[in-house]
């Protein structure tokens, strides 16, 4: 059962929870209470969505920290429960920097960019699109210079703004301009992780909409001021690590990742606006989950196992917390399983609890039969998805995966406390106690690969190469961790820690170009895609 492909369905009453009246004992209105309680702090503005390596985010990490105090639970971080690690957010347009013409502020990204290797400096200059005169900004329409290398297989944008701005600099310019007339595709994008040697000039890419906002006129002169200067910040997360030792020869991880979106600074939101990402359901709920089943272990756990707690930081960023936890693990014994909590706070009868990892041992099935619920269930077989399980499946090791949905409010100002279905995700915890008890009694579980989800908790895209990326790879193109059985990826003989480098004339620089690349096509479309493996460049011919 663990080898299906799709999703199956578990119904485990016809009438579905909540329809019916139920009356909660003490000690579930004690948890539900608790659940609100975390939530509604976790979720809080105060906070402001607790993005990594924010003041907010240590704020959620103090709270976790003093729920744990005083219990038998063991800081197992590097300094007491907290382990800490580096976001490198890649080089970056300067917030003092800045580009007007006549006057006004052109907006980076949608008017322009300047490229990652461009020269730095501050410049004025009076400019005409059509001349080019000595001590001024110049123009270039690379349209002119794409159409005139069709026929070329060895051009290379790069090296061409390499050559031109060392000879326009010899005739006396001072920046170089750059758009895009045509529809041939030109490659210039921002690589926030190049590290190739600058330009002989700076170098400022206005868009289409850019360039005819405020160049329209190709007879008109222009002033035209800029400071272009780059900087590379990076900044410090912390996963909260706790452990209860019950002397045992195996340990369970039991997780949740405790960050969010913030000010949607790393523009992952769905709702393209400023506002305070406050995350209830991602992940103030899986996170009030973890802690109260950890409580629970302290006070009454099964004995054969001991169990990890680990708060993940990093998690919106690409899985970094819990990966590199895997590489600096804080504690190092037998590890049994691993339970992830993730957006397990809006359960009704249309989303409905999906326990993913169903197919990572031939003991689920088992010891899921033994775990009775009132709740609406879907097993899913992957070991993997979009949360931090997937990087413990590929450590081989038996995962499940707590969630029970996305919806409306994902990655939007808009996921609030008071949209949480408590009774719901007091039920789940309810759960997870069962599968805890009921996997006592089997020892180290066995581990089984299992067919893998590709990437997002939601996708837009119509074609896909059935590949897991590694998010927090930092050189050019994208790296990957696995392909999905039966995918296009495994087909082509992809294998882990292959880089794409170009899907048909799109060159990528990272996960996002990649994204980008994939919505422009179609499903029957072929194109060739280019993969370096170790020293090697592959090019092979696909069709979507």
């Amino acid at each position: 059962m663990y080898q299906m492909r799709k999703v199956i369905v578990l119904m485990l009453l016809i009438v579905p929870m909540g329809l019916v009246a139920q009356k909660l004992s003490k000690a579930d209105k004690t948890l539900i209470q608790n659940l609100k309680g975390h939530i509604q702090f976790l979720a809080s503005d105060e906070l402001e969505g607790r993005r990594a390596g924010t003041v907010g985010e240590q704020k959620a990490i103090n709270y976790i920290i003093e729920q744990y105090q005083g219990l038998a639970i063991q800081p197992m971080g590097v300094n007491g429960f907290i382990q800490d690690f580096t976001i490198d957010e890649g080089k970056r347009f300067a917030n003092d920097a800045f580009v007007k013409v006549n006057n006004q502020n052109a907006n980076i990204e949608t008017d322009f960019f300047a490229l990652s290797n461009s020269g730095v400096k501050d410049f004025t200059s009076r400019a005409s699109v059509a001349l080019n005169e000595m001590n001024q900004v110049w123009f270039k329409d690379v349209h002119e210079v794409l159409e005139e290398n069709t026929s070329n297989p060895h051009f290379d944008i790069n090296e061409w703004l390499t050559t031109t701005t060392a000879e326009l600099k010899t005739k006396g310019a001072i920046a170089l301009i750059l758009h895009n007339s045509g529809t041939l595709v030109d490659n210039i994008q921002f690589n926030k992780n190049d590290t190739s040697k600058a330009l002989s000039l700076p170098v400022l890419y206005f868009t289409k909409q850019g360039f005819e906002k405020y160049f329209s006129d190709e007879s008109g002169t222009y002033s035209i001021a800029a400071k272009v200067q780059f900087e590379h910040p990076a900044r410090t997360a912390h996963n909260v690590v706790g452990f209860i030792d019950n002397k045992a020869a195996n340990t369970i991880i039991l997780g949740a990742h405790l960050d969010h979106l913030g000010y949607n600074e790393d523009k992952h939101g769905l709702d393209l606006n400023n506002f305070i990402h406050n995350g209830a359901d991602d992940n103030a709920s899986g996170t009030a989950a973890l802690i109260e089943l950890a409580k629970s272990l302290v006070k009454k756990a099964p004995k054969n196992n001991n169990y990890l707690i680990i708060h993940f930081s990093g998690e919106e960023l690409g899985l970094l917390g819990s990966k590199y936890w895997l590489d600096h693990p804080t504690y190092s014994g037998n590890f049994n399983y691993m339970i992830n909590m993730d957006m397990v706070g809006r359960y009704d009868t249309a989303r409905k609890l999906t326990i993913g990892g169903y197919g990572t041992s031939s003991k689920w099935s088992e010891i899921l039969s033994k775990t009775p619920t009132t709740l609406l269930t879907h097993y899913d077989s992957a070991g993997t998805g979009p949360s931090d399980h997937s990087s413990f499946y590929r450590k081989d090791m038996p995962v499940l995966f707590m969630f029970t949905g996305s919806h409306s409010d994902y990655h939007k100002a808009t996921d609030d406390w008071d949209k949480i279905n408590y009774e719901g995700e007091k039920e789940i915890v309810r759960l997870l106690q069962k599968i805890i008890k009921a996997t006592d009694t089997y020892g180290k579980l066995d581990f089984l690969k299992t067919r893998e989800q590709s990437m997002g908790k939601s996708t837009k895209f119509t074609v896909s190469l059935g590949v897991m990326p590694d998010y927090a790879f930092t050189g050019t193109g994208v790296r990957i961790e696995g392909t999905s059985q039966g995918k296009l990826g495994e087909k082509l003989g992809l294998k882990p820690a292959d880089v794409l480098l170009q899907v048909g004339d799109y060159k990528l620089m990272d996960v996002m170009s990649y994204m980008q690349a994939l919505g422009k096509f179609k499903k029957g479309d072929k194109t060739i895609l280019v993969v370096k493996r170790g020293t090697e460049e592959i090019k092979y011919d696909i069709q979507f």
